[in-house]
């Protein structure tokens, strides 16, 4: 049932009450958001307020037939049974089963689970892996079949890892996501979506990745594919509350996919590559955290939810980020004007632009 509907309830001069089988103070702080309902009955640590319970808890308050119920699952079917009428979110059959204990007034079709599951695996994020062709690209092997074949076979792995985290880790947020004004349009936080399937289903993607990897790639990169999930993982579970830590982190996750490029097709990635990957990415990093703290700011908060960063950081994050973006240029100025560079390329000076010109007949390097 949208808010809308809810509005409409309201302003037809229905009163509205919260009863729910969450804790007391979440429910309030929704009901607060929100600022429709009028009152709000939820557990309290000593009554789970669900099924028989919440039924016998609305009867005492309006008396049996009293009230009309929206419900979303077969845990309500107790508290229609004792409502005048049921409104119900969910499919037919829960509605067939609301029907044989009571008037169903409406029912509201779920939105397509699909779609919600499409969402939460996130596939546009999957971009981020072309850093594992980037190793490719800097060796000038792109017209390398096999290279090319094993890469992209090493990028649909790591998607379906990247999904599995994604998963888990949305999992794990739902307190925060659920206090977020934009991560609470998240499919679990949002409630369209059943936990269950992302318990299921993120250890399922990880085992595929896993099958994929050992199958047809080197096991250098099955090795690189497992350090990436284990930090991603210490990430979720708690190092994303570490201020400075976490963007270290994060930076070290997007390098990390480079190496897993470079294993992936047997090459050996320069000092130069990964020295520029991570300070490029620490910046990136740190911008990140930049533009979130100074929201906050904005909205007159003062630490985000399930962070340890405080909007009293920003001078400090500001500065970091431009020292990491400035060792980058470094980095990349320093190798412009190196001997490898200078044997390698015609014009190494076109790496200002990001690119490093024609190689010298028989040049190779990784950089």
């Amino acid at each position: 049932m949208s808010e809308s509907c809810l509005r409409d309830e309201k302003a037809s001069g229905r009163s509205l009450v919260l009863a729910t089988a969450s804790d007391q103070r979440m429910a309030q702080a929704v009901a607060d958001h929100v600022g429709l309902f009028d009152a709000v009955l939820a557990s309290d640590g000593e009554r789970n307020l669900k099924g028989p319970a919440k039924a016998a808890a609305l009867v005492a308050r309006f008396g049996q037939g009293g009230f009309d119920y929206v419900g979303d699952s077969r845990a309500d079917l107790p508290v229609w049974a004792v409502a005048r009428q049921a409104i119900v979110v969910g499919g037919a059959g829960l509605a067939k089963a609301a029907a044989a204990v009571t008037a169903v007034r409406q029912r509201f079709a779920p939105p397509p689970r699909p779609a919600a599951l499409l969402r939460a695996l996130r596939p546009h994020q999957w971009i981020k892996n072309l850093l594992l062709f980037l190793p490719l690209v800097a060796a000038h092997h792109l017209g390398d079949g096999p290279a090319l074949l094993a890469a992209s076979l090493a990028f649909l792995v790591f998607g379906l890892t990247a999904s599995s985290v994604y998963l888990l880790n949305d999992l794990l947020d739902l307190p925060a996501d659920r206090a977020h004004p934009r991560k609470c349009q998240r499919p679990f936080a949002a409630g369209r979506l059943p936990l269950a399937w992302g318990v299921l289903l993120s250890p399922l993607l990880l085992l595929a990745a896993l099958g994929l990897s050992l199958l047809f790639l080197p096991t250098l990169f099955t090795l690189v594919l497992i350090g990436y999930y284990l930090l991603t993982t210490t990430y979720s579970f708690g190092l994303k509350r570490k201020p400075v830590v976490d963007v270290l982190l994060l930076a070290a996750l997007y390098t990390v996919r480079v190496i897993a490029g470079a294993a992936a097709v047997a090459i050996v990635p320069s000092f130069w590559l990964l020295a520029f990957s991570m300070f490029i990415f620490l910046s990136l990093a740190l911008a990140k955290r930049y533009t979130e703290l100074e929201g906050l700011r904005r909205r007159g908060d003062l630490t985000a939810a399930g962070r340890g960063w405080h909007v009293d950081d920003l001078p400090l994050v500001q500065t970091l980020g431009t020292g990491a973006g400035l060792a980058c240029v470094l980095v990349l100025a320093l190798y412009i004007d190196s001997a490898p560079a200078r044997q390698l390329y015609a014009t190494p000076q076109a790496g200002w632009g990001c690119w490093p010109g024609r190689p010298r007949p028989g040049g190779f390097i990784c950089c």
